[in-house]
């Protein structure tokens, strides 16, 4: 059963008006601390310190590894913190989920913990690893995963290089990524999806209770979400003759719900709209032609819907 300290209990006492926030160390740690500053949030670590300095006077920062985040935030020795979907499921943690976060070292697609095997292996199906050796990082969910298919196997803890042993130590394994080059490059064929994963705002359920706490992490899920959905879009400004908008907006469905404004110069409109990124490079070249002049494109902070 699991049970929480009595560190942990004084900790959340004497913190009533302080967040105290996990983030992940490691391979995600600048990726968060970029989000987090877009978001509003100065954080600064130092190579001696797992307390990063933030500018908030209301919040204190750990900074800990994702595999372990879910734990301590169960526990209650945090209020809440930043992890993988992964992780929350490898440990079991009972957590209040308060929200997803498509941020990546590579990409925003999920990551994803996959079955693999050498390229000339037999092994087709997870029916084939019965009686087998697999190698993994993340133990339980390996174990879920066989026993959902009615498979017995060896699943044995990795401590890194866990493509490396794949040729050489065990018949498989199971090992997270996100776009599958690095398996491909260690000669590694994919068999199965065990999990996609993201990562995670996720709170005590105490916290979660107080009010004031409550509100606190409701405001950084607010503000981080709309940083990262600022990443993929920018503002668009431009001017235009009033007697050409209505063609403008007609031609560029992107600009049916724009902010028009007058300008000084009679029979003219400022017009301005925020748009997906990717399709900046298609759309200039229209505005121009429907006549659209001072075009200006802007990068954003944050989009708050």
């Amino acid at each position: 059963m699991k049970t929480k300290s009595s560190g942990a209990k004084a900790a959340k006492k004497t913190d009533a008006k302080k967040l105290r926030l996990g983030l992940p160390k490691g391979s995600l740690q600048d990726a968060t601390i970029e989000k987090m500053a877009k978001a509003g949030f100065n954080v600064q670590v130092s190579s001696r310190s797992y307390v990063p300095y933030v500018d908030d006077d209301e919040m204190e920062i750990r900074l800990i590894r994702a595999q372990e985040i879910s734990r301590y935030v169960e526990l209650g020795y945090l209020d809440c913190g930043i992890t993988g979907h992964d992780w929350v499921q490898e440990n079991n943690s009972d957590v209040h989920e308060v929200g997803e976060f498509l941020f990546s070292k590579v990409s925003r697609r999920p990551a994803r913990w996959v079955l693999a095997v050498p390229e000339d292996s037999s092994i087709k199906t997870v029916q084939d690893l019965e009686g087998k050796r697999i190698a993994t990082e993340v133990v339980n969910l390996t174990k879920s995963y066989l026993k959902k298919h009615g498979v017995k196997a060896d699943v044995e803890f990795s401590w890194g290089a866990t493509e490396v042993k794949a040729h050489e130590l065990v018949d498989a394994i199971v090992e997270v990524t996100e776009t599958g080059s690095s398996l491909r490059a260690n000669n590694l064929r994919i068999v199965d999806t065990l999990l996609s994963s993201t990562p995670r705002l996720i709170a005590n359920h105490d916290s979660w209770k107080s009010a004031w706490k409550r509100k606190k992490i409701e405001t950084l899920a607010m503000l981080l979400r709309g940083a990262i959905e600022a990443e993929a879009k920018v503002g668009l400004k431009m001017n235009i003759e009033q007697s050409r908008l209505a063609n403008l907006l007609k031609t560029l469905p992107a600009l049916r719900t724009p902010t028009i404004s007058q300008l000084s110069l009679d029979g003219w409109v400022a017009v301005e709209t925020i748009i997906d990124e990717h399709i900046v490079r298609e759309i200039i070249p229209a505005l121009k032609a429907a006549g659209a002049e001072g075009i200006i494109e802007y990068p954003l902070n944050k989009v708050v819907y």
